[in-house]
């Protein structure tokens, strides 16, 4: 391979990676935006301890949990391969990764998506969750759950071998954050005052909506990281196609969950707007490679649908998910993963029940895990601070710190 075209690629990637990074700063506004201003530097610390631990994590044995290295006569289900990281030989040279990056790259690449599972399962618990059940909850997520999930399609385990396909990550990653979360919010409860003794949900209005828009647009930018990394090059026609599928998909599913948002509750709602163009860049990620314009403009405005349904789900079950995380990440990641058996180039019966499997097995386990290592915490240590806490803020009782001081009196 030509050495230029070698770097080249390698810059992309690690473009890609800058990318994902930045989405770590669109999850805390979005979050933060969405939710009580005194709960804010305690959303903050969360997502700062995410990315840091995560990336930790990953170097001390997640990436050789997730790539393993699966040969004929594994079982392709679980394998280690060794304590930290270190480049093999020829990892530097084009003849790693067919010229698309250097081994490096690779890690750092991975490391960036591993960190995001647990910033799903933030959103959906803020504002009661004790944050040091928080901090060994992500320790353990990421630093097992996620690699071992990941291992069996992007690291070659059986997965892979039986077909399963997820480009980028609607299973992989946003489900699997996806599952956790919807067990957490199980198990801690709703927030005080979401339901009334009607049983009816009451609205929580977030502090800061222009922060939580600024938090989407970023999210946005950074899919194209996202899914465009995630081709593994800078192949000019395969990542171009990626990135239209991926900005048609986002713009079809908010422009779907702002029309039927619009049509059944008669107020033009901004937030669900929000999540609905969230919801069509999680719906396209498992099949951005593979679809048409046309076909991911489809798949983004059922998202888009989606996501008004989901939320009113979530609310009629008495579950208290304040950025509606499970709806974005867990319902539209298994759409985005069903359509890959639906829709594009590998459309077909059998591919959508190989689909099927991938994510009835994937969710088994993450909701088994979860169920062990939350119900675990909440036994030992509890989960949720308690009722003083959390009316007066977790900043003030967590943390001794305000997000926003008032000098005026200074």
């Amino acid at each position: 391979m030509d050495a230029g075209l070698f770097t080249a690629n390698n810059v992309w990637m690690m473009l890609a990676t800058a990318l994902v990074f930045f989405m770590h700063t669109g999850f805390a506004f979005l979050e933060i935006g969405l939710t009580r201003q005194k709960n804010t530097i305690n959303i903050l610390f969360k997502n700062i301890f995410i990315i840091t631990v995560g990336l930790l994590l990953y170097y001390a044995w997640g990436f050789n949990l997730m790539y393993p290295g699966f040969e004929d006569g594994d079982s392709g289900f679980l394998k280690f391969a060794g304590f930290g990281i270190g480049a093999p030989d020829g990892g530097m040279t084009p003849d790693y990764a067919d010229g698309g990056y250097t081994w490096w790259t690779d890690f750092l690449f991975q490391g960036m998506f591993a960190a995001t599972a647990a910033t799903i399962v933030s959103g959906a618990v803020a504002e009661r969750i004790k944050i040091g059940s928080f901090m060994i909850f992500t320790v353990v997520y990421v630093g097992l759950v996620y690699p071992i999930v990941g291992a069996w399609k992007w690291g070659g385990g059986f997965l892979d071998s039986w077909g399963f396909y997820d480009f980028a990550g609607s299973t992989l990653v946003h489900s699997v954050g996806g599952w956790a979360a919807l067990v957490a919010i199980a198990l801690l409860g709703a927030r005080i005052g979401k339901f009334g003794d009607d049983g009816k949900p009451k609205a929580i209005p977030g502090h800061s909506i222009p922060m939580a828009t600024a938090g989407v647009l970023i999210l946005w930018l950074g899919w194209f990281g996202f899914n465009g990394g995630s081709v593994l090059s800078a192949d000019p026609e395969l990542t171009s196609l990626v990135l239209v599928t991926t900005c048609l998909a986002a713009a079809a599913g908010g422009i779907g969950a702002f029309f039927l948002s619009t049509v059944l509750y008669k107020n033009l709602d901004l937030t669900m707007f929000l999540n609905g163009i969230l919801g069509g860049l999680v719906g396209i990620t498992a099949g951005a490679d593979l679809m048409s314009p046309n076909e991911a403009v489809v798949i983004g405005f059922i998202a888009g649908l989606i996501i008004v349904g989901g939320v009113a789900l979530i609310d009629k079950l008495k579950l208290d998910d304040p950025v509606g995380a499970v709806t974005v990440h867990l319902i539209c990641g298994i759409w985005g993963t069903l359509a890959v058996g639906i829709f594009g180039s590998m459309a077909g019966g059998g591919q959508f029940m190989t689909q099927l499997y991938g994510v009835l097995i994937i969710g088994a386990f993450c909701v088994v895990t979860s169920l062990i290592i939350l119900g675990a915490l909440k036994a030992i240590m509890g989960l949720r601070v308690s009722k003083e806490e959390e009316v007066e803020g977790l900043d003030l009782h967590e943390h001794g710190m305000d997000a926003y001081p008032d000098f005026t009196n200074d």
